[in-house]
This record gives structure tokens, C-alpha cells and sequence, in this order.
């Protein structure tokens, strides 16, 4: 399995740690870990292979070797890399419910709960590549196939992104807290660089289609 940290996650440290919020950074980069450990441990139940495994700015990304017969195979409505993608938010659910239920100083439970359900509610967007982004893909690849699947998730993707954007800007102006101006920037740059490759893929089968037509 490969291994690999995005150095902009030290910009981030800096940030984080000169406005005086390192230990909210901090609490959100556990549980992130935590939210992608449920991931694997989804992955390895379903016998996939894990890949990739690189440390961002807001979080841990495992990505897993998919053959193209596990992509397209079923599995109760559903597919492997949708069972996969919902398993980081349920354990975020999960770490909410037991920390609700436990004995412990009401300020660090609301902490605790208040972190899970952000990356909870962040990853559930329905922005690829994020989880929520994922399972929506999945459901309109079996619905309408890959190719549709790839074109609407790649235009809900941009509409959502500009809509949060929007959002976090009235949020920024009255609560004038720079994380949430960080996590926007962060989301464009992984919105953008998967638009980047769905042109790219498009561009290719384009050319693909084009070979065959001129035969």
C-alpha cells in the first residue's frame, strides 16, 4: 500500500495554530482518522484491497483497488464502493450516540459530538469525492449507467460546491472564523481537481468513439 501526506497540511497547522484553533484542528484530524478507519474496516470486510493511504489537510484518504467486475457487481441494490462510502459517516453517527449515553463533562461531549456531526454532515455533501458524493454516484451509475452517472454527479458536484460557498461567505462575514474560509478553499480544490479529471476522461472516450466512427 502506498503512502503519502499533502504538505499543505502544514500550512494548515500554521493557521490553525497562529489564530489560536490548533486544538479544534487537532480534535478534527482524529476523528477524521477515526471516519476513515471505518472506511477500511468496511473495505476489508468486503474483501477489497486497500491502495492508497494519504494524509490532507481535513482528513485521511484510504483509496482501494476496485476491478472493473467488482464496480459494475451489485450487491443488494447497491455496490461495494457504496457500502464503503457510508461506512466513515455511520461511525461518526456511531462515536455521537456513545459519547450522548456516556458519563462524561458536558463541554468535552458537546466537543466531541459537535466534531462528529460536522465531518459527519461534510462528508455526506453530495460533492465527489466526498462520501455523500460517492454513494450518489453509485445510485445513478446503477440507475442510468457510468457515463450519465459520471456527467450529473460531476454538475451536482459544481452547483452544491457554489451553493456552500455562498453559505460559508454570510457565515464567515458574522462569525468571522477562518476555518470555515479554509474548508471552502479545501473543498474547491478537491472539487476542481476531480472535475479536471472527469474532462480529461471525457475528453478520452470522445476521442475513443471518434477512432471508431472514422473506421
Amino acid at each position: 500500500m502506498r503512502f503519502r501526506i499533502d504538505l499543505k497540511i502544514f500550512l494548515f497547522l500554521i493557521l490553525f495554530y497562529l489564530t489560536k484553533q490548533i486544538e479544534i484542528y487537532a480534535m478534527i484530524m482524529v476523528f477524521a482518522l477515526i471516519h476513515e478507519i471505518g472506511h477500511l474496516l468496511a473495505g476489508i470486510i468486503l474483501k477489497m484491497k486497500p491502495e492508497k493511504l494519504e494524509i490532507m489537510p481535513f482528513g485521511v484518504s484510504i483509496a482501494f483497488k476496485i476491478e472493473p467486475k467488482d464496480y459494475n457487481k451489485k450487491i443488494k441494490k447497491g455496490n461495494k464502493l457504496d457500502i464503503v462510502a457510508s461506512a466513515g459517516p455511520l461511525t461518526n453517527l456511531i462515536i455521537i450516540i456513545i459519547t450522548y449515553n456516556l458519563k462524561i463533562d458536558m463541554i468535552k461531549a458537546i466537543m466531541v459530538i459537535y466534531t462528529n456531526f460536522l465531518i459527519m454532515l461534510f462528508n455526506l455533501l453530495p460533492i465527489y469525492p466526498l462520501d455523500g458524493g460517492r454513494i450518489l454516484s453509485g445510485i445513478l451509475h446503477i440507475i442510468v449507467g457510468k457515463q450519465k452517472a459520471d456527467d450529473a454527479i460531476n454538475n451536482i458536484s459544481m452547483i452544491s460546491t457554489i451553493l456552500i460557498t455562498a453559505i460559508a461567505s454570510v457565515l464567515i462575514l458574522y462569525l468571522k472564523n477562518i476555518a470555515i474560509f479554509l474548508i471552502v478553499m479545501y473543498l474547491w480544490y478537491l472539487v476542481l481537481k476531480e472535475n479536471n479529471r472527469y474532462l480529461r476522461r471525457k475528453k478520452y472516450i470522445m476521442k475513443i468513439l471518434e477512432n471508431k466512427t472514422n473506421k
